[in-house]
């Protein structure tokens, strides 16, 4: 930013500029407005302005760049004493400054003062309430409006789609179509990332139909719209064809497709994709590396994203709060914790999203003291928590059994952090409360908290029931989950371990029977670890794995290995109607113990193994796993799909609490 822009401007007028040819002056003058020079752009060719007032346009265009109200307001008086405030194009930019400013209050009262208004006059207030968010004064705004045009449309259709009112985004613009007005690209994007939001894949495809009829199909934007929006609504292939027929590749339609790859769980597609990309010649990108990392972070392979970290610093992002953030939420379900902490530590900015995925990350490996450490660090420097910041902290007491602690930062959220809890928030608080045994108040909480209780939360004191092995209570849960969502196989499962823990055979055989009866299928639990670049995948009865028939002898013996140190397969919750020899066989073939004596027979001794598993862990595996890292002296590290376990010299980090 030039000096001159921060002192008053001095409007004193140089005639012997006159002499210059017009148009060289004039782009002279554009120049200095566009490189923030508005002093020596005003004083060296105020003839310009005299001759033709429509060049204020570029001086308030510039007091817009360089965010300059002050300025804006002295330019404002000099248009109002010289005349020119009658001038609809120059009044037009002059409220535009102010709305863009922020200044809303001010552009209001312009606009109210204003000798003459036009479409655009209404267009620009209309574009400052949709920035600040206020979308009611807006739609007021429109509706008084006697003539509108596209702009006035895409202005209203932008904002309702910008703050997730995608219906009415969609009736809004079914309504414009109506009307005759024909939508262009910047209007077909957004109506795009409406149908996206909301998942509609009917109407997505009508949309599609729109833009194939206005031959639109081939324009960049409208396309990664289109298959932003195919991807989103679940469809994968229909969103890479649109991709691979747009006449140009760009980063941007690289992205399109990873990303869908990568919200669409074909996260191993996503990497493919991002070294394709490479062997392309393209350049990533901040908004590249947010998806490959978080398609590493959900693939758990190390190896891949330290390659990725290593090219997130030869492209200079290693400074994007984004690709940080998430930096450090791949190390951490990874297993690497030690590794987040560095990049942590090595942060450039202090920003509250860094914070938040570092408090995370302690609460996923059990390491409640070090997140609420963190979190009064946080405080200290200034920092305010917001909702992920505080459900980041609750999740980590709630696995780190700090019930007490993580009652009374929920207890604070509206009284000391201005934060109204969210349906996750109660959540946690139900799992703190559960896993204390407090079952009776979990579900008090539930029935009495003032948003609308979801599958999951009734999930969590389900498992809660199974913990403290409350057979009465569990069925009665297990009626609430299954009421909203019928198809939820983990419900059926855990309801039917824990009356078979409590040995009440009948009702594990009603549970059996329901589940047949309504087509439901229990999820095969699945372990992966990745070897050398490789990922291996492990399922109970799945022989495709090359070196399955090795892995199998060599797990018998390690189990009778275990046998001899102490350990007893846990039979208790498995189905009655199988004889012992065949619960031992189901237990030992547990997917998580199959890549345990893969890693255990394919690395050298003393290496960590790091297992990652889609169900949450069982007991019996818990329990051999502790076993196996002492006999072995191994550390093994398993992610489950609730948090981090960490086996070492016979004990396990979480505190045989999970």
């Amino acid at each position: 930013m030039g000096q001159s822009c921060l002192r008053p401007l001095s409007f004193l007028p140089l005639r012997s500029a006159i002499c210059r040819p017009f148009s060289a002056a004039s782009t002279e003058f554009s120049i200095l407005c566009s490189q923030g020079f508005l002093k020596e752009a005003f004083n060296k060719f105020s003839f310009l302005i005299w001759d033709n007032p429509s060049h204020f346009s570029s001086l308030l265009q510039a007091c817009i760049q360089e965010k300059s109200f002050s300025l804006t307001k002295q330019l404002h008086s000099l248009i109002v004493t010289s005349g020119c405030f009658r001038d609809k194009f120059v009044s037009n930019h002059l409220l535009n400054a102010y709305s863009k400013l922020g200044q809303l209050d001010t552009a209001v009262s312009l606009f109210d003062k204003l000798p003459k208004r036009n479409v655009m006059s209404f267009n620009i207030l209309i574009g400052g309430y949709v920035q600040i968010g206020d979308l009611d004064s807006a739609s007021k705004l429109f509706d008084e409006m006697d003539e509108r045009n596209l702009a006035t449309w895409n202005a209203m259709i932008t904002g309702l789609t910008q703050f997730e009112f995608n219906e009415r985004a969609l009736s809004m613009f079914t309504q414009m179509y109506g009307l005759g007005f024909l939508p262009d690209a910047f209007t077909l994007g957004s109506v795009l990332r409406g149908c996206a939001g909301l998942k509609d894949l009917n109407k997505g495809r009508q949309v599609h139909g729109c833009v194939l009829k206005l031959g639109l199909e081939g324009h960049l934007i409208v396309a990664s719209s289109l298959a932003h929006m195919y991807m989103r609504s679940g469809s994968l292939r229909e969103g890479e064809i649109v991709i691979m027929s747009m006449p140009a590749q760009t980063v941007a339609a690289w992205n399109t497709l990873i990303a869908g790859r990568a919200q669409n769980g074909c996260f191993e597609g996503a990497l493919e994709l991002y070294n394709l990309l490479k062997i392309a010649g393209f350049r990533p990108d901040k908004i590249t590396f947010v998806s490959v990392i978080s398609s590493c972070s959900e693939l758990a392979t190390i190896g891949q994203g330290q390659q990725v970290h290593s090219d997130v610093i030869k492209t200079g992002a290693v400074s994007v709060v984004a690709v940080v953030s998430s930096l450090i939420s791949m190390y951490s379900k990874c297993g690497c914790l030690d590794e987040a902490q560095k990049i942590f530590e090595e942060r450039k900015e202090a920003d509250i999203v860094l914070w938040s995925a570092m408090i995370s990350a302690y609460g996923f490996h059990g390491r409640g003291k070090n997140a609420i450490e963190l979190f009064h660090h946080m405080e200290q420097e200034g920092l305010a928590p917001n909702h992920v910041t505080l459900l980041s902290l609750l999740y980590a007491c709630s696995h780190s059994g700090m019930k007490d602690e993580g009652l009374e930062f929920f207890n604070l959220m509206v009284e000391k952090y201005n934060v109204e809890p969210q349906l996750v928030h109660y959540t946690c608080v139900v799992d703190l409360l559960g896993r204390a045994g407090r079952l009776q108040e979990a579900e008090a909480l539930i029935r009495s908290m003032p948003v609308k209780p979801d599958g999951v939360i009734w999930k969590t004191l389900l498992s809660a029931c199974k913990i403290h092995k409350n057979a009465d209570m569990a069925r009665s849960i297990a009626e609430e989950v299954l009421r909203i969502d019928p198809q939820d196989s983990a419900s059926y499962v855990l309801l039917a371990n824990v009356q078979a823990s409590a040995k009440r055979w009948r009702y594990v055989s009603e549970v059996r029977k329901s589940m047949k009866d309504r087509g439901v299928k229990k999820e095969p639990g699945i372990s992966w670890l990745e070897l050398k670049n490789q990922v291996h995948h492990f399922i109970m009865g799945d022989k495709s794995h090359p070196q399955s028939e090795e892995v199998d002898v060599y797990l018998k013996e390690l189990i009778e290995e275990l046998k001899l140190e102490g350990y007893v397969p846990d039979t208790g919750s498995v189905l009655h109607d199988m004889d012992l020899e065949e619960k031992e066989y189901n237990l030992v073939h547990h997917s998580e113990k199959l890549a345990i004596a893969f890693a255990l027979m394919n690395t050298p001794e003393g290496v960590p193994i790091r297992i990652m598993k889609n169900l949450r862990i069982c007991g019996d595996c818990h329990m051999a796993i502790k076993y196996i890292s002492k006999m072995k002296n191994r550390e093994i590290i398993v992610r489950d799909s609730s948090r981090f376990h960490h086996f070492k010299d016979g004990c396990c980090s979480c505190g045989d609490y999970w």
